[in-house]
């Protein structure tokens, strides 16, 4: 009996330790070129080749500022995402249509797990980062897939020319 809870404590503990809001930079592995998976917007860049830094930062208002960014195709860009709120937010790459299934996938399953290379999990006062190559032109989004938050206009443009 012992050993039973003792393991359902464990697997418990485990399956919360990197829900959805605790994702950080240190738990995603190390750049690996061989395992990067080209994406409709582009793919996760090499940090070593970073071009370009970005500042956003993320507020309880449900707003990212800047909103609106403008990347040449090709350039590898480091976002560094801070929340100046008072709760956990986050921004996520995507397609429009990715970002909206996505969005909707968080309703149902809140405490998903993933710490994927678009994507940063930003606890309220702390930064991320994320490292992107852009190398499809078009117009992408990014957004806080945190339940309500999207729905609430926590939206901004990223225009790849």
């Amino acid at each position: 009996m012992k050993t039973t809870l003792a393991f359902a404590v464990l697997a418990w503990t485990a399956s919360t330790a990197f829900a959805h809001g605790d994702a950080h930079p240190a738990n995603r592995p190390a750049y690996d070129a061989s395992k990067v998976e080209e994406r409709a917007f582009g793919r996760a860049g090499d940090p070593k080749r970073v071009t370009r830094t970005v500042k956003l930062d993320m507020t309880d208002a449900f707003r990212f500022t800047p909103a609106d960014l403008t990347v040449k195709r090709g350039v590898t860009v480091k976002f560094v995402v801070a929340n100046s709120g008072g709760v956990l937010h986050e921004m996520v790459l995507g397609t429009t249509e990715e970002l909206k299934a996505h969005a909707e996938l968080m309703k149902k399953f809140p405490d998903m797990e993933h710490a994927d290379a678009n994507m940063a999990h930003v606890k309220p006062g702390a930064k991320g980062e994320i490292v992107w190559q852009f190398t499809k032109a078009g117009e992408y989004q990014l957004a806080c897939l945190i339940p309500g938050h999207y729905e609430a206009g926590m939206v901004g443009k990223v225009v790849v020319k």
